[in-house]
C-alpha cells in the first residue's frame, strides 16, 4: 500500500499545507473560532473538497500529537505520485504502446476513483491530473478505486496542456470525449494513445481540446445529453480496448 496518513497542526502549518497543494481530506476547528488566521484556513479549505468539522477542544486534543494545535489539525492521505517518464516505462516494461488517461480538472474525489479503477482493469499504463484545479488522491479516491491506486501510476503535473505536447514527441495521439465530435466508432484509436476525460460541468477546456487529434463523441440514446465522467471515460476506455484486441 502507498497510502499513509498526514497530520498537521498549528495554525502555520495548515495553512502553508493548504498553499503548497498538499491533499487534506478533513479539517478540525475548535469550535467558535472565527479570528483572522482561522477565516484564512476555512478559505483556503473551502477551494478544495475537505470536509470541515468544527469541534470541542477535547477532539482536537485527542487528535494532536504535539498538543500545541492552535485550535486548528488538518488530517490529510499522502500517496506515491508518479512521474510521467514512470508511466511511459511502465508501457516500455509490459512491451506495448503508451495507453495513458490524461484527466482535465475532474474535481469529484468518486469520479476519479472510478476513472483510476477503469484504468487498471483497461490495461491503461496510468494516469495523469493537473496539480490545481482538480481532487488529488485522497483517501475517498483510493476507497473508490478499490485498491486499483496501488497499481496504476498516478502523475500530477502543472500544465495539461504542455504534458499533451511533450507526449506528442513521444509518439502518443489524443483523443478527447466531447458531444460534438465524431463518433468513436469511426476513430482509429489503435497504438499509442492518450484518452483526455473533462471536467464533470465543462467538459475538457478548450486549449486542453485544441492539443487533441480527435474529438470523440459516444451515441447518445436516451432523454438527456451526457453521461458521468466516469462513466464516459469507461466507454471510450473500452472502445480503445476493443480496437488495440483487434
Amino acid at each position: 500500500m502507498r497510502y499513509k496518513e498526514l497530520t498537521f497542526e498549528g495554525r502555520n502549518a495548515v495553512l502553508e499545507a493548504f498553499r503548497s497543494g498538499k491533499t487534506i481530506d478533513k479539517l478540525f476547528i475548535l469550535d467558535g473560532s472565527s479570528d483572522g488566521p482561522i477565516k484564512t484556513i476555512i478559505r483556503e479549505a473551502k477551494k478544495t473538497d475537505c470536509i470541515i468539522n468544527f469541534v470541542d477542544k477535547e477532539r482536537l486534543d485527542r487528535l494532536s500529537g504535539t498538543n500545541r494545535h492552535q485550535g486548528v489539525v488538518a488530517i490529510g492521505a499522502a500517496y506515491d505520485y508518479a512521474s510521467v517518464e514512470d508511466i511511459l516505462a511502465n508501457a516500455r516494461d509490459k512491451g506495448e504502446d503508451p495507453f495513458i488517461f490524461i484527466l482535465d480538472e475532474i474535481e469529484d474525489p468518486h469520479n476519479l476513483g472510478a476513472i483510476i479503477r477503469t484504468a487498471n482493469q483497461a490495461g491503461a499504463h496510468g494516469v495523469i491530473i493537473p496539480k490545481r484545479r482538480a481532487v488529488g488522491l485522497t483517501a475517498t479516491v483510493a476507497k473508490t478505486s478499490a485498491g486499483a491506486i496501488n497499481y496504476t501510476p498516478v502523475a500530477k503535473v502543472t500544465n495539461i496542456s504542455k504534458t499533451i505536447e511533450e507526449l506528442k514527441k513521444e509518439g502518443l495521439w489524443f483523443v478527447c470525449a466531447d458531444m460534438g465530435g465524431e463518433t468513436m466508432y469511426n476513430l482509429d484509436l489503435k497504438g499509442p494513445i492518450g484518452l483526455v476525460i473533462g471536467n464533470e460541468g465543462n467538459g475538457v477546456s478548450r486549449l486542453v481540446k485544441e492539443k487533441c487529434d480527435f474529438i470523440a463523441s459516444i451515441p447518445m440514446k436516451g432523454d438527456i445529453d451526457s453521461l458521468n465522467a466516469s462513466v464516459a471515460a469507461g466507454v471510450l476506455a473500452y472502445e480503445i480496448v476493443r480496437q488495440r484486441m483487434a
